[in-house]
């Protein structure tokens, strides 16, 4: 687990006096401006924040320091991120994305499957991609109880339990 997690991204520019696009990665989109100061991901730089109007995917947000379109800019893609302990403890099944990127994933008779690289979100619901071993794909599992019924983050592992056909074959014959 990381001493920092990231709560949203800078998408761009929005006016020309300075403002970001931001877009929010709070359960609660809002939530953004609460955590506060936000912090790069190397923790060089900081920003107080504070939200304007919601524009598409996100809100118009003036970050302190960022004075023109120019500087807004530049900022394009900056992941913006707050320590740990500032953010509510998960719920019960509810999970930090950083807290599974690097678990082992095994099937339910415990055979490795492979290691969590990211978490993908989809309109749909969110979905483990999967690093397999000696290959150059990944596969997309749905994170659902069903197809993900244990994630211990104490062993660091995750059951899954997805249909025949879902993963690639890893037989050689």
């Amino acid at each position: 687990m990381t001493d920092l997690i990231c709560i949203g991204a800078v998408a761009g520019a929005y006016g020309t006096r300075g403002e970001v696009r931001l877009k929010s990665f709070c359960a609660e989109p809002s939530d953004i401006a609460a955590y506060g100061p936000l912090l790069t991901e190397d923790g060089a730089r900081s920003f107080d924040l504070s939200l304007g109007v919601q524009v598409k995917n996100g809100f118009a947000a003036r970050l302190s320091g960022i004075r023109t379109r120019a500087e807004a800019e530049a900022l394009r893609g900056l992941r913006l991120h707050v320590p740990r302990d500032r953010l509510p403890e998960p719920e019960e099944d509810e999970f930090y994305h950083v807290d599974l990127i690097g678990l082992t994933v095994v099937d339910t008779g415990g055979s490795p499957i492979g290691t969590v690289s990211a978490v993908v979100e989809q309109g749909g619901g969110e979905l483990l991609e999967i690093a397999l071993p000696g290959r150059a794909e990944a596969a997309l599992v749905p994170f659902t109880r069903a197809m993900v019924p244990t994630v211990d983050l104490a062993s660091g592992r995750i059951v899954a339990d997805p249909p025949d056909g879902l993963l690639p074959d890893t037989d050689d014959g």
